[in-house]
């Protein structure tokens, strides 16, 4: 399966949750859906520990970093070392609207500078070889008129080489809206980003912001999103969200993936963490939402919640999570 084809569904990249226990769990739900790392700024991956920032299991792929920066030689020189790492993606941010991004210069500020973020991007471009460069935006910022600015973003951006866009369908408003906030308040303009499709044929772009179902994702891949990118969604809700996706999204032959089978397959990935030095609670705090609207759930996470951080907490700990649930799908049978 190309990468593209891969990108018809994605789970975006999702700061302090999107880190290698979270996408190995995902992965184990979903064979085919494209899975983004945290975003990792680019002097982070140049002078910081590479293992700890970049590390990642074979199981992951297709698995795409994502990057933040805004100077081109330091992008191109990350961009690089993700190439070297094996990332089959190298994706530039410039949707983040916290503070700290738009004093690095970095995120959604770029949207006021496309000629620099063409310029990352020709240099990504280059250093990347046949791994493929993306971006991730907004359609605008503060008072910018989003009709406007996305047209001119996307023509100047794509004229450096990019081919694939993740559209967030909202503004940024960097001054006087948290981050938290940037993600509900701004209004979505779903029908600006579908406009783009057919405004920019040879572009590839996808969807994303607010989509909470994979009901949703479907309509829109209908209506002419080559992809979809879920956030919030697939994390909380990761089995509503990725167990039947590649059946839905891909056509892929065979069942959706149960829960209880995955609880299975996290056992020998669990094990091998904590003989590494891991602890539990940050592997199974991304396995929260496993369960979530079903019998039991609530089982789940209170045996995980209370436990994990035990400092002899392992696999155990999880069976016996997995066996509440069993006992209270039972009774409710």
């Amino acid at each position: 399966m190309t990468l593209s084809r891969s990108a018809r569904l994605s789970v975006a990249p999702m700061m302090d949750w999107t880190d290698r226990h979270c996408r190995y769990l995902h992965r184990l739900l979903s064979r085919h859906v494209l899975l983004y790392t945290e975003m990792v700024t680019a002097p982070a991956v140049l002078h910081g520990d590479p293992d700890h920032l970049l590390g990642f299991d074979a199981a992951e792929h297709p698995v795409a970093l994502q990057l933040g920066g805004s100077d081109p030689a330091e992008l191109a020189a990350a961009t690089k070392i993700a190439v070297a790492r094996g990332y089959d993606e190298v994706n530039l941010n410039v949707g983040c609207p916290s503070d700290r991004v738009q004093s690095g210069r970095f995120g959604a500020v770029l949207m006021q500078e496309p000629a620099l973020v063409a310029a990352c991007a020709a240099a990504m471009q280059e250093a990347a070889g046949d791994v493929e460069v993306t971006v991730k935006c907004r359609i605008g910022v503060d008072e910018q008129e989003p009709r406007e600015v996305l047209p001119d973003f996307l023509a100047r951006v794509s004229a450096a080489g990019i081919r694939r866009f993740s559209i967030h369908a909202r503004k940024a408003w960097l001054q006087g809206l948290s981050p938290k906030e940037n993600r509900d308040i701004p209004p979505l303009d779903y029908g600006l980003a579908l406009e783009m499709v057919g405004l920019f044929p040879g572009l590839e772009i996808s969807v994303n912001g607010g989509i909470a179902s994979l009901d949703a994702a479907e309509e829109f891949l209908d209506q002419g999103f080559h992809g979809v990118m879920i956030g919030r969604a697939a994390y909380h809700s990761p089995t509503d969200i990725l167990a039947a996706a590649d059946r839905r999204i891909y056509g892929a032959p065979g069942p959706d993936r149960d829960p209880f089978d995955v609880v299975e397959a996290m056992i020998p990935y669990i094990e091998a963490q904590l003989a590494a030095g891991q602890r539990l609670n940050r592997i199974t705090r991304h396995m929260l939402g496993l369960f979530a609207g079903r019998p039991g759930a609530r089982q789940w996470r209170r045996v995980l919640s209370e436990g994990a951080h035990l400092p002899d907490a392992g696999p155990a700990l999880v069976l016996e999570a997995r066996d509440a649930v069993l006992q209270a799908q039972n009774a409710a049978a």
